[in-house]
């Protein structure tokens, strides 16, 4: 993967960058996926939300994964994107900023970083995801019928190819 200084991207008239996260803000991305999950997740109970929160927590702390911000003129997050190589392991968006173009802004910052395909899981019973993968040119590779934590969540394993003249 590699590795890219700051972005400016346009989202709803408004000029923002897509940075890497600081480590500051690992705990305000906490309360952004909280509020992004539940209001596109509505299969899970709030006691599933309340079981993730220290898994997605350890996740966001860990180096694991190559964060990135998109974050408004006052420098506050308004999404995140959890990267490794060629696959999206995370995205979420605060609910005030959906179809906006934020996640979209995201996903080209993720193939500038990854030139071949990009893959992504989604869970199944998220219609509003699997929607916006396939806009984007995602297609559906496979399907597990238990999260990756072994939770009864399916998941569906989505691809979208490398895009035409990308190097190889």
């Amino acid at each position: 993967m590699q590795t890219q200084a700051d972005t400016r991207v346009v989202v709803d008239s408004v000029e923002c960058t897509i940075r890497r996260v600081r480590d500051e803000e690992r705990a305000e991305l906490l309360v952004l996926w909280e509020r992004a999950v539940r209001a596109t997740h509505l299969f899970l109970s709030d006691g599933d939300v309340l079981a993730l929160r220290p898994l997605v927590a350890e996740e966001l702390a860990s180096r694991a994964l190559d964060w990135w911000a998109l974050a408004l003129p006052s420098h506050e997050p308004i999404a995140f994107l959890g990267l490794t190589e060629g696959t999206i392991e995370a995205l979420f968006v605060d609910p005030d900023y959906h179809r906006k173009g934020v996640g979209e802004a995201l996903i080209e910052h993720a193939q500038r970083l990854n030139p071949g395909s990009l893959a992504v899981d989604v869970n199944e019973q998220n219609p509003g995801a699997l929607r916006f993968y396939r806009a984007l040119g995602f297609t559906t590779e496979g399907r597990s019928d238990l999260d990756g934590g072994g939770r009864p969540f399916p998941i569906l394993h989505l691809r979208r190819p490398r895009p035409t003249g990308s190097p190889p």
